[in-house]
C-alpha cells in the first residue's frame, strides 16, 4: 500500500500543521474502531504530511474521511462540534478517539488560529454564538437565515485570517453557485498563507485548482488527480444518462 508520508520542505515549517503521526500510546492498528477503517489504519501506520494550501479528502460514506478530519481538528485544539479554538459548546459527544491517538506537528511560528466547520452541528454552534456574543460586537443573526445563507455568512465572518481550517462536507448546505463561492474563499485562504483540510463528496469543490486530493477508500488513502476520481466518473456517467442509473433503482 502506498505511503501518504512524503518528504517535508523548509517552507512547511511555517504552516499551522506540518504533519500528523500516531502518538506513542496509540493502539496498534487493528479491529478496534476507528483503527479498523483502512484509511485510519494507514494514517496511524504511515502518518500524513499536510501540504500548504488546500487538501481534499474524497471518498464514499464510511470511508473514514470525516473521521480523519475530525480527529485532526480536535488534536489541533478545535471544538469537536465546530467553531474556533475558543468555542466550548457541546450537545452529545459522538467523536471517535482518534484525536487521542495522534500527534500534530505544528509549523514554527505559524498562526494558532483555526476553525472547524461541520454541517451537522452548525445549529448548536449558532446557538452558542447567540448565548456568548463577543463583547460589544453583535454577531450575525445566523438562525434567521437559510442553511446555505448562514454558511456563507459564516465564511465571511470567521474565515478571515490565515490559520488552519477544517471542513467536513461543507457542500451539504450549499447550492451549485454557493459552492463556487466557497471555492473562492478556500483559494483566498490559501493565497493568504492559510491551510485547509476538507472532507467532501463534491466534484465541484474538489476541482479547486492547485489543491491536493487524497482519495479515501478500501485501499486506505492514495493521492489522486481530479479527473481520475471515482466520484467524478460516477457524476459524469449519471449526468450523461440519468435513466441508465434510475431504471435499476426504480424499475
Amino acid at each position: 500500500m502506498e505511503s501518504i508520508w512524503t518528504p517535508g520542505s523548509r517552507r512547511r515549517r511555517e504552516q499551522p500543521i506540518v504533519s500528523v503521526r500516531a502518538a506513542d500510546d496509540a493502539p496498534v492498528p487493528g479491529r478496534r474502531w476507528p483503527a479498523s477503517i483502512p484509511a485510519v489504519r494507514q494514517l496511524l501506520r504511515d502518518g500524513l504530511e499536510l501540504d500548504p494550501g488546500v487538501t481534499f479528502l474524497v471518498g464514499e460514506n464510511g470511508s473514514g474521511k470525516s473521521t480523519i478530519v475530525e480527529g485532526i481538528a480536535i488534536a489541533y485544539g478545535l471544538s469537536p462540534e465546530g467553531g474556533s479554538r475558543q468555542a466550548m459548546h457541546s450537545t452529545r459527544p459522538t467523536e471517535s478517539p482518534l484525536s487521542d491517538w495522534i500527534h500534530v506537528r505544528r509549523g514554527i511560528g505559524a498562526s494558532r488560529w483555526g476553525f472547524f466547520l461541520r454541517a451537522e452541528t452548525m445549529h448548536s454552534f449558532y446557538t452558542y454564538l447567540e448565548e456568548n456574543p463577543s463583547t460589544g460586537v453583535p454577531d450575525t443573526p445566523f438562525h434567521e437565515m437559510s442553511h446555505g445563507e448562514s454558511f456563507l455568512a459564516l465564511l465571511d465572518s470567521r474565515f478571515d485570517e490565515p490559520g488552519f481550517y477544517c471542513l467536513d462536507e461543507p457542500e451539504a448546505a450549499l447550492s451549485f453557485s454557493s459552492t463556487l463561492t466557497l471555492i473562492a474563499v478556500l483559494q483566498r485562504i490559501a493565497q493568504e498563507g492559510g491551510q485547509v483540510l476538507c472532507a467532501t463528496h463534491s466534484p465541484v469543490l474538489a476541482a479547486l485548482p492547485g489543491a491536493r486530493i487524497l482519495e479515501v477508500g478500501e485501499w486506505g488513502v492514495r493521492p489522486a488527480e481530479w479527473e481520475d476520481l471515482e466520484l467524478v466518473h460516477h457524476w459524469r456517467s449519471f449526468l450523461d444518462s440519468p435513466p441508465r442509473y434510475l431504471r435499476h433503482l426504480l424499475g
